[in-house]
């Protein structure tokens, strides 16, 4: 009888667990087609975490740790797939334009980072560290203008490396003028809108 029950229980918390895992999954599945509205919200919890660390006035080191990491993640945000300096070295494989004559073959920027995997990755890691200001072990003493002056230098030195082999290279990690579709995520007939456009390609 105890076997059964401890049995059913773990199958229950098994359904509930992939039940949230599916909901979660859904609703980032959504969220693909709203940049602006999940970047509103990654700055609000941002925001949210650092009016914790003005009240309290601790946790300086997970401030100092979640701008680390941000930092890394926005330079894989920048960085290309492909790196030039490898394919340089005698790599195989495709490479971003160095001169003219390469220049004239449109190639697509290919993040390391994409947007939305770089979006998802901060906003965790920022929620991960907002929940970490409720436990005294993290609040770790240390002379916070110290942390604020390494990172300053840190951020200052990464970027201009980072700008440095944008500009050896010659790529842009930004596009602009891209072709933008007002029903794109819109879902109409009974089938979606792939079956619904079919359906008026039939008429």
């Amino acid at each position: 009888m105890m076997e059964g029950t401890d049995h059913d229980e773990v199958s229950s918390m098994e359904q509930t667990r992939a039940k949230v895992k599916r909901a979660v999954q859904y609703w980032l599945d959504k969220s693909t087609i709203h940049p602006v509205q999940r970047w509103i919200a990654f700055v609000a919890i941002l925001a949210l975490f650092f009016l914790r660390i003005y009240l309290v006035q601790g946790y300086f080191i997970v401030a100092y740790g979640l701008g680390i990491f941000l930092l890394n993640n926005f330079i894989a945000f920048l960085s290309p797939l492909e790196d030039p300096t490898d394919s340089l070295g005698g790599d195989d494989g495709p490479s971003l334009p160095t001169t003219q004559s390469e220049g004239k073959e449109y190639k697509p920027f290919t993040r390391r980072l994409p947007e939305f995997k770089f979006w998802l990755t901060c906003f965790r890691g920022t929620l991960i560290s907002f929940f970490m200001t409720f436990f005294g072990i993290f609040d770790v003493p240390v002379f916070w203008p110290i942390l604020v002056m390494y990172f300053g230098v840190l951020f200052f030195m990464t970027m201009k490396r980072q700008i440095q082999h944008m500009y050896k290279h010659k790529y842009v990690p930004f596009s602009f003028g891209k072709s933008k579709y007002s029903n794109a995520g819109v879902e109409s007939g009974a089938f979606g809108g792939g079956m619904s456009g079919a359906g008026r390609k039939g008429n």
